[in-house]
């Protein structure tokens, strides 16, 4: 049962073959173990960096690997979350903007500037085989907080695999995080790291409620973007 909601999960934010398509339900019951798949993301994204001959090349192999791992599936969320938030108008034209399929130049923006935030983040920390990780697991517990926590504006993925959900489940996936403090890092980067992911959870919670009306996958997706960038450039900040 476990490791039928883990291979869900994987399928679900991975592009990994992994065999038979598992029972998607068996991870919308345990969403909390979305940190998991933060592991392996970043994991795959740190491996990279550490074969990488220069810091730049580590920035940019172990985003890109992160990015396309995950199918670009976060990715596409933060170009319509972009659109979103810069639709003229009223609640419902931020969200036909939102859930449309069609990019704009708010999307290309937002998508160009969290990836920007991110690459600088990495470059300008001195671990980024441990900067990459940790940005990919607690942004995984951003989603699952949102997944616990967020309101749906509208039927849909979010509001099927939220229906499942339990407001401990983003407790039992910080818990999941705990992991984490094995890696060589300071005190101060892990106060800044946390810092970063629990400052995006509020500002996503806050921003979709008042322009959305609520969450959507779409909104979730973005959170992971935004969430990875914001805690590596808070590493940095924090001399990591």
């Amino acid at each position: 049962m476990v490791w039928s909601a883990v291979r869900a999960l994987l399928q679900f934010t991975t592009i990994l073959p992994l065999g038979r398509h598992a029972d998607y339900d068996a991870f919308a019951r345990a969403s909390w173990i979305l940190p998991l798949a933060g592991y392996v993301t970043g994991g795959a994204g740190a491996l990279v960096a550490l074969l990488m001959p220069t810091p730049v090349l580590a920035a940019a192999g172990a985003l890109a690997t992160v990015l396309v791992i995950s199918g670009l599936n976060h990715f596409d969320g933060l170009l319509d979350l972009g659109d979103g938030l810069m639709a003229h108008g009223g609640r419902d034209k931020r969200v036909n903007a939102l859930t449309d399929r069609q990019i704009g130049a708010g999307g290309v923006g937002a998508g160009i500037i969290v990836t920007l935030l991110a690459f600088a983040g990495l470059l300008s920390v001195t671990a980024v085989a441990c900067a990459v990780i940790i940005g990919e697991v607690l942004a995984k517990w951003v989603q699952a907080a949102l997944i616990a926590h967020g309101r749906p504006f509208r039927e849909g993925m979010f509001s099927y695999i939220s229906g499942f959900s339990r407001p401990w489940f983003s407790a039992a996936a910080l818990l999941l995080c705990l992991p984490l403090l094995w890696l060589p890092l300071s005190l101060a980067g892990f106060a800044a790291a946390g810092a970063g992911a629990l400052v995006t959870l509020l500002a996503i919670m806050t921003v979709a409620g008042r322009l959305f009306g609520g969450i959507n996958g779409d909104i979730t997706g973005a959170a992971n973007e935004v969430t990875r960038a914001l805690v590596v450039v808070a590493l940095a900040l924090a001399g990591v």
